[in-house]
């Protein structure tokens, strides 16, 4: 399995940056060929509805609440970094690759 592109752990937490496609035709989380996360949404830049989306879709597939979950920096750009608690980095690159596998 690829590591995770730009992934930092930090005690029970870890940073990692994402690359979102709002109004896809497609939903769903995959590790691209470089390790790198793509997150493919309907929903369009508008008002918030992305992120949203993006937060929600996430945490199904990661298996975490929705809560923790954040955006910390790209609120309103496709290249967004993540403070996501209570997963690690081999967690996260395992069930996003079960996730792409499943498509």
């Amino acid at each position: 399995m690829l590591p995770v592109y730009r992934c930092r752990p930090m005690n029970n937490m870890i940073m990692v940056d994402i690359i979102v496609s709002p109004k896809s035709s497609r939903q769903g989380v995959r590790l691209d060929d470089s390790g790198r996360i793509k997150v493919y949404l309907n929903s369009p830049p508008v008002d918030g509805k992305a992120n949203e989306e993006c937060l929600k879709l996430l945490s199904k597939t990661l298996g975490v609440a929705k809560t923790m979950i954040s955006i910390e920096r790209g609120a309103s750009g496709r290249k967004k970094t993540l403070k996501i608690f209570g997963i690690s980095r081999e967690e996260l690159a395992e069930r996003i690759g079960k996730a792409d596998l499943k498509k």
